[in-house]
């Protein structure tokens, strides 16, 4: 990462601003997420990824409504990052009192099988994966934060897709 030269015109107005939204920015993500630690960081995050993608950055509205639009986005990603995480320690701890214990080992099996299937593709591949389904990111987010094509995003999901359908397919978990 190149240091910025500190009596740069970009430096001075990326303090400036910073000094001026830092706080109603984490005000407002905690309105979101209700703990005062994680909007710090989502608006650590956002400040941290507006300053290395400031050249790329096309802002049509007004430059405040841009801030508060990205921190509510991450800190609705956030949310959902942690109700799937949530999720998956309530299955994998067996503490989900609707699955029955075959419906528990099918879905460790399960995983089990989407892990293996994973660790087997590229890392291009299994990083686009997970940025969008564990993250959730959008197409373009992922392309702009890995520095590729839309079009490469696209085609490295849908092979990993048709890799996930064709091992669980072969186990047999097409019809459960």
């Amino acid at each position: 990462m190149e240091v910025p030269d500190p009596n740069s015109d970009d430096l001075i107005r990326f303090e400036k601003l910073f000094r001026d939204y830092y706080v109603p920015l984490c005000r407002y993500a905690y309105s979101i997420v209700r703990d005062a630690n994680s909007a710090e960081e989502i608006v650590q995050e956002f400040f941290y990824s507006y300053w290395l993608n400031r050249k790329r950055l096309s802002i049509k509205l007004s430059v405040k409504s841009y801030l508060y639009r990205s921190v509510r986005n991450r800190a609705i990603r956030f949310l959902q990052h942690l109700t799937i995480e949530n999720r998956l320690l309530s299955q994998s701890s067996g503490t989900d009192l609707y699955d029955s214990p075959e419906q528990t080992f099918t879905g460790n099996e399960m995983a089990q099988l989407v892990d293996k299937t994973l660790q087997k593709l590229p890392e291009r591949c299994r990083k686009i994966f997970l940025l969008n389904r564990i993250n959730g990111l959008k197409y373009k987010e992922i392309a702009d934060l890995l520095k590729i094509s839309i079009k490469t995003v696209e085609a490295d999901m849908g092979k990993t897709l048709i890799a996930l359908r064709t091992s669980l397919a072969k186990a047999g978990f097409e019809n459960r």
